[in-house]
């Protein structure tokens, strides 16, 4: 693998870092900010609302700027936003911080597999791509607890001050590695991607990966605060389960991939958003003590992320069937999706610790994880009817009859 590959790695680690490392950050900013936990939590849900509108507006209007000019940009937007975190007088412009750095992220992973594709043969193309990804999983796993242990001893301003600094390490890696020829492909028109979301099959995909990550996300969002307050963890212990839990969801990854190669993505999301639901149920009920806390969230961890290969792979088989000429917007919207259901997961569990109480959001999250499920078992069904119609019929009638 080219050396260029290593400035996108570098660069998906620092984004991956401020995206996720809110959550553990969550009790500090509110203490500090003297704002509620949902309040404090609304600060995921508009960072993530900033990725999943700025990356396919942003990445239509940029299509035409060279792709390392374009590269160098993002991480200065980045940096600037995290710098602006650093320094927010107050929660107002920490909102404004997190959407700017909302913006670049959505954008960055638009252009980046382009450019991590175009770096080496198209035999290794997918290898390019899973290494540029790799950097979300190193930031889970270390970038993140990290993070958390520098807020809640030194101070959460200087964890976005740390985040700046690796924004400025990925832009000098960018500028040094990555070569200035890239091909620039043609750049996908708004009006590809409305012809994508016109279709209902791809909407349901969609909707199943909002649904699924806005479930999860209802509880993940407010893991901190329960961990601390409900299950008796220290503000170090925190950081360790957050470094655990990294672990986990790098294990869930590789899991998920092999599940969705040997049974197909429907047949391995089944299984992932069953098994996520169940772990939400019983985080309601294991909070209170603290190893099987512990044990909850490693699983809620292997599950959580378990269901990305299935849904990525589970989109391209939609869109090379629906909207063969705009694939690469179609795996793109998905990401949208992903990051609508994290903002909307972690509004719903604001309005429930607000409402209800930090320990309602694991099995409200849950049911709604079902939705996903259902929404899931609805595709497989859809997918069965068009292979055989007949089939899909007798089904039918026996249901209804039963």
């Amino acid at each position: 693998m080219p050396l260029a590959l290593w400035a996108l790695t570098i660069s998906a680690f620092a984004i991956g870092t401020t995206e996720f490392v809110i959550v553990g950050l969550i009790p500090t900013l509110a203490a500090d900010l003297h704002v509620s936990l949902p309040s404090a939590g609304l600060l995921v849900s508009l960072y993530a609302l900033g990725v999943a509108f700025g990356a396919p507006v942003l990445t239509a209007l940029t299509g035409r700027l060279p792709r390392k000019t374009l590269l160098l940009g993002l991480m200065l937007l980045f940096t600037a936003g995290n710098l602006l975190a650093w320094r927010a007088p107050g929660y107002d412009t920490l909102v404004l911080a997190r959407v700017l750095t909302g913006l670049a992220h959505g954008v960055f992973f638009s252009v980046g597999a382009t450019i991590a594709t175009s770096l080496v043969p198209r035999d290794k193309a997918a290898s390019a791509i899973a290494a540029m990804f790799s950097g979300l999983t190193v930031a889970l796993v270390t970038g993140v607890p990290l993070g958390t242990f520098i807020g809640q001893h030194i101070g959460w301003r200087e964890t976005f001050l740390a985040v700046a600094a690796l924004g400025l390490i990925a832009f000098a890696a960018s500028w040094l590695l990555v070569p200035s020829n890239i091909a620039r492909p043609q750049p996908a028109k708004l009006s590809q991607q409305l012809q994508v979301l016109r279709q209902p099959r791809l909407l349901l995909v969609y909707a199943m990966t909002a649904i699924g990550y806005g479930g999860t996300f209802i509880a993940f969002t407010f893991l901190a605060p329960i961990l601390r307050q409900i299950s008796g963890f220290g503000a170090d212990a925190v950081s360790l389960v957050l470094l655990a839990y990294g672990v986990a969801v790098a294990a869930g990854n590789v899991w998920g991939g092999r599940l969705a190669d040997r049974l197909g993505p429907i047949g391995a999301l089944k299984i992932v958003f069953l098994g996520l639901a169940v772990v939400l149920f019983a985080l309601t009920l294991t909070a209170s003590s603290p190893s099987l806390a512990l044990a909850t969230v490693l699983a809620l961890g292997v599950f959580a992320f378990g269901n990305v290969p299935g849904l990525q792979l589970y989109v391209v088989q939609q869109a090379e069937r629906y909207t063969p000429r705009a694939i690469d917007v179609a795996s793109g919207l998905n990401i949208a999706a992903f990051n609508l259901g994290i903002a909307a997961g972690a509004w719903i569990g604001g309005g429930v610790v607000d409402r209800y109480g930090l320990m309602h959001t694991p099995w409200i999250g849950g049911l709604v994880v079902l939705g996903a499920l259902a929404l899931t078992t609805l595709a497989g069904r859809l997918d069965k009817h068009q292979r055989d119609p007949r089939s899909f019929l007798s089904t039918t009638q026996q249901e209804c009859s039963s």
